[in-house]
């Protein structure tokens, strides 16, 4: 069992910036796919950023230039570096990782943008 526990959300206005964390445990970060994932209301859970691997990163082509995703292999700590952010980027954002065949999801935590 692994467990994810997101923090950093809030409420901010057009423009400003958030980072948020994804800390694991019973879970030791190595080469699986670990990532975020939002869901705004009324549509469905998308792919925002994540590793594939070790070392690769990917992005949602909506925030490829602004948001960057890293993370700190010590603490197993997962991060999102959210720039610019839009009303559209409002959503739950959940951290996810995809370990030995299953897949782990955190709770969630809101990110609000305000116009």
């Amino acid at each position: 069992q692994v467990d994810l526990v997101e923090s950093g959300g809030g409420l901010v206005q057009t423009g400003e910036s958030l980072k948020l964390s994804c800390a694991a445990t019973r879970y030791t970060f190595t080469i699986y796919p670990m990532g975020w994932y939002r869901q705004a209301p009324g549509k469905e859970r998308e792919f925002v950023a994540g590793y594939s691997n070790a070392y690769d990163t990917n992005y949602a082509e909506s925030v490829k230039g602004r948001f960057t995703v890293s993370r700190d292999n010590g603490k197993d700590i997962l991060y999102l570096q959210m720039n610019d952010l839009r009303p559209d980027d409002t959503a739950v954002y959940y951290c996810h990782v995809h370990y030995t065949g299953a897949d782990y999801w955190g709770k969630g935590i809101l990110v609000a943008v305000s116009s």
